[in-house]
């Protein structure tokens, strides 16, 4: 992304995420003057944030493309003619992640807090209590040695719980 570094990805990476935070960085690095990046960048953020929330529509895919081309093409500067590049890219090689935000409301890396839950695998827990612990809202309740119990409406999506459990027992969805 632009400096020549190298940013190394694997199947935990939400690609939708990643698109997001670039054209965000982008966002604040434009300089305004040009209304295809300033404007162009804003919609796609606004675009990008609604999917990552779960509130993505099919048409989303086509507006992204379409501002895409706009910025590409009549921004003033190199910076807005290729901001548009991590947003093609992803939706050119990962079409299906964007696919599963919008249609199925899911993040296949769970990544998108929105769009993932967790709950424990009564077959899994055995009552170490090793997710209670790490949990900061005390979401999961339970005695030692027995089943525990996920309370989804406390639980935050911060993923401690999930971290913890060496058994698996905690199932992100």
């Amino acid at each position: 992304m632009g400096s020549g570094g190298m940013i190394v990805m694997d199947e935990n990476t939400c690609m939708v995420d990643v698109a997001r935070y670039f054209v965000n960085f982008l966002t604040e690095e434009s300089c305004g003057k040009c209304i295809p990046c300033r404007e162009g960048l804003r919609q796609m953020l606004a675009i990008l944030n609604r999917i990552t929330e779960g509130e993505g529509v099919d048409r989303d895919l086509h507006d992204l493309e379409d501002l895409s081309a706009l910025a590409a093409d009549f921004a003033l500067c190199a910076l807005g003619t290729s901001a548009p590049n991590p947003v093609l890219t992803t939706i050119k090689y990962f079409r299906n992640e964007y696919e599963a935000h919008i249609r199925h409301k899911k993040c296949p890396a769970g990544v998108c807090k929105a769009l993932i839950n967790y709950s424990i695998n009564r077959e899994l827990c055995d009552g170490c209590t090793a997710c209670v612990r790490p949990c900061p809202v005390t979401a999961i309740s339970g005695e030692t040695k027995k089943l525990h119990r996920l309370d989804a409406g406390l639980c935050i999506k911060c993923g401690a719980c999930y971290e913890a459990c060496k058994r698996g027992a905690i199932v992100r969805a």
